[in-house]
């Protein structure tokens, strides 16, 4: 299971979708194929899954034009409040080190797509953030947002005076104006680097034991407590069938084939089967039902050619996909677009 499979708050998506629509973006495309809606983002009871945030993501990107920080923008305005416990956990800790600890307990209680890790290195303390493996667009957005709302983070545990001192990316240097470039070091701090081994950020090892502000015995014993009821809660109700369904509707992936799936899950081919066999489905009932939904999505995308579709669908070649959408719909992919263009004038 991977940590940001559990469910989440729809924090996150009404943030994203309100950033949208400071830009001129409207609500309704904002939320397509994520089976959202605006009432349901105000609702406190509502929970999402990574892949349904995901399709909003993806969305935003598709609706923005040209090259853009939208990652470290939105990242920015991931407050401790937005959060709900894990946030007041974090500010009612001892020290800065025990709010990091708490934290990476924690992080399925995030929006974090990346996952994060802290190590000492000299007199640095480093956050590293692995990069989920999605499409390039939507990979850059989420070590942005993480790494940009880490650091935002970091300011309001540790106070205003904590500076980043390193900030690497793995990406290669996006091209931007000198503007752009100027705007980003002063909201870091520092000058990011690119093409590094790994994502980081960096700050001096002296903040660790800071002792915070507003720490609470108190309060941050009763956010721990309630931040482990609430992750088994989460945890209890994922079935493996929803998770199997969740890492096949990531967009801009690779479906992923039984073994892999398999490793994913952290199980066993035969543990896997077992489970999904006693929840009334199998692997391959999934697969197809997660294909259909996709190739219906990606054939309205004319700049995808059938056989990249087959290719991101996991299919051995072009033929191979075009049989199964016949099983499926009864017509040849070909006449499927087709019907969809002429029907969409």
């Amino acid at each position: 299971m991977s940590f940001w499979d559990f469910k989440r708050s729809t924090a996150s998506a009404r943030l994203l979708v309100e950033f949208g629509r400071e830009r001129g973006m409207a609500a309704e495309p904002l939320l397509r194929g994520s089976g959202l809606s605006l009432p349901q983002l105000d609702d406190p009871n509502t929970e999402l899954s990574a892949a349904q945030e995901l399709r909003v993501i993806g969305n935003l990107l598709r609706l923005s034009e040209g090259p853009s920080r939208f990652g470290i923008e939105v990242g920015l305005r991931y407050h401790f409040s937005t959060y709900g416990l894990w946030g007041y956990g974090l500010i009612s800790s001892a020290t800065v080190a025990d709010a990091l600890r708490l934290a990476l307990r924690f992080l399925p209680l995030t929006y974090a797509f990346t996952l994060i890790t802290l190590h000492e290195e000299g007199e640095l303390a480093v956050l590293s953030f692995g990069e989920p493996d999605l499409a390039p667009d939507l990979r850059r957005f989420l070590v942005e947002r993480d790494m940009a709302a880490a650091a935002t983070l970091m300011r309001e545990i540790a106070g205003p005076d904590l500076m980043i001192s390193r900030l690497r990316f793995r990406a290669p240097e996006p091209k931007r104006p000198p503007k752009a470039a100027t705007e980003l070091r002063s909201l870091f701090g520092t000058q990011p680097s690119y093409g590094a081994a790994t994502n980081s950020l960096a700050f001096d090892r002296v903040f660790l034991p800071r002792a915070l502000p507003q720490a609470n015995p108190i309060t941050a014993a009763m956010c721990h407590q309630l931040c482990s009821e609430l992750l088994e809660r989460r945890r209890a109700r994922s079935s493996t069938a929803s998770l199997v369904r969740q890492y096949l509707s990531v967009p801009g992936s690779v479906a992923p084939d039984l073994a892999s799936m398999a490793r994913l899950g952290n199980t066993s081919e035969r543990t896997l089967k077992r489970r999904l066999k006693n929840e009334s489905t199998s692997f391959r009932e999934l697969l197809a039902e997660s294909r259909r939904a996709m190739a219906d999505e990606m054939l309205r995308d004319s700049r995808l050619s059938l056989t990249e579709i087959a290719m991101r669908l996991g299919f051995a070649d072009l033929s191979s996909f075009s049989q199964a959408f016949k099983r499926w719909h009864g017509v040849a992919p070909t006449y499927y677009r087709k019907a969809g263009a002429i029907a969409a004038r």
